[in-house]
């Protein structure tokens, strides 16, 4: 596996994510509501509230990673080191999507903190 694929398949995971986050969206708010024009603010709750923050938290995790990973790749830096903190934050976001959905506040908590140190080490190996 490579950096570019780890990087693609994050994206992937994003996409997913949106997807699970805009069906939990038309359950709890219909889809005339979401094909209007939102000038009425209205809030979901439960798991549905819960998909909508893990996707702002993975758009973050994107735009953190991604230029980490770009960066390892365009100065040819694609080591073991940096294939290994690639895969261990790849692995951390699939666990945290679920863990952040069903609530599982240690497991969450430990994932991301495994894919922000994981990212962290990857700017350090760019350096």
């Amino acid at each position: 596996m490579t950096l570019s694929t780890i990087l693609a398949l994050y994206g992937l995971l994003v996409a997913i994510t949106l997807v699970l986050q805009a069906t939990g969206y038309m359950q709890k708010l219909g889809m005339g509501y979401l094909l209007s024009s939102r000038d009425e603010h209205r809030t979901v709750e439960g798991m549905a509230a819960r998909l909508d923050r893990a996707l702002n938290n993975s758009v973050v995790g994107m735009a953190l990673f991604g230029p980490a990973v770009l960066l390892l790749i365009i100065l040819d830096r694609e080591t073991n080191q940096a294939l290994l903190a690639a895969q261990v934050f790849l692995a951390a976001r699939v666990v945290y999507l679920p863990a952040y959905v069903f609530g599982i506040v240690g497991l969450r908590t430990f994932a991301w903190s495994a894919g922000f140190v994981a990212t962290v080490i990857l700017y350090l190996l760019a350096l």
